[in-house]
């Protein structure tokens, strides 16, 4: 595994983050600067894991994986980490802040509470809403994607190698199969898909094919 170089000594990560919150969100309830510097001492690690096979130029210096903190995406996921992080020792004021600070620099709706996978990806991902659903690695999400329920509450799952392009969504009880694109553009409502799919176009009228290439391995080494 490549380690982690970052951009900011983690002391100075922890200052930057502390100040944003505490200058975005001046309300009575104050961070725990110990729960925080612990959360993001595991986000770190986190994304020493997750960063260490993606192949994008922007994800690694000679031989180590590099977190920039003025890198959007990367900035993104080390706070969904951290609000989770957060969220799994009880500190919810922290993973409360922690989210809608995501939110608002980055527009970017991943709760908490949601389990993303060990290994992801997030192309500038603006407007993005990733919802309670089942997540597997190597998972690689775009721009104004949606993933939610419809109002009977249920989820999508995902397997492994999914890749979700922009502007498209996945709502509802759909269960879908490895090595799974859904094209720009295009929306599946409570529909179960195979293994090796592509599917362009909008629910119902969805079009399927056979995903013959690994276009995945242009985002990670596997």
């Amino acid at each position: 595994m490549r380690k982690l170089k970052t951009s900011i000594l983690e002391k100075g990560l922890l200052k930057y983050i502390y100040s944003q919150i505490n200058n975005l969100f001046p309300d009575p309830n104050k961070v725990d600067i110990r729960n925080l510097k612990y959360c993001l001492k595991l986000g770190l690690e986190r994304i020493e894991l997750s960063f260490s096979i993606i192949k994008n130029k922007y994800y690694y210096q000679n031989n180590f994986s590099f977190f920039n903190h003025l890198n959007g995406d990367h900035y993104a996921t080390l706070l969904y980490f951290m609000s989770n992080n957060a969220f799994k020792i009880n500190d919810e004021i922290l993973a409360s802040k922690l989210f809608m600070l995501n939110k608002l620099m980055f527009g970017l709706d991943i709760f908490y509470s949601v389990k993303m996978p060990k290994y992801f990806m997030l192309v500038h991902p603006l407007g993005t809403i990733l919802g309670n659903a089942k997540y597997d690695d190597f998972l690689v999400v775009y721009q104004n994607v949606t993933v939610g329920s419809t109002i009977d509450g249920f989820y999508p799952s995902f397997s492994k190698k999914t890749i979700l392009y922009s502007n498209s969504s996945v709502i509802g009880k759909s269960k879908i199969g490895e090595n799974f694109i859904i094209a720009a553009n295009s929306s599946l409502v409570n529909r179960n898909i195979g293994n090796n799919k592509i599917v362009k176009g909008t629910f119902p009228n969805n079009n399927i094919t056979q995903n013959k290439n690994k276009i995945i391995n242009h985002y990670f080494n596997l």
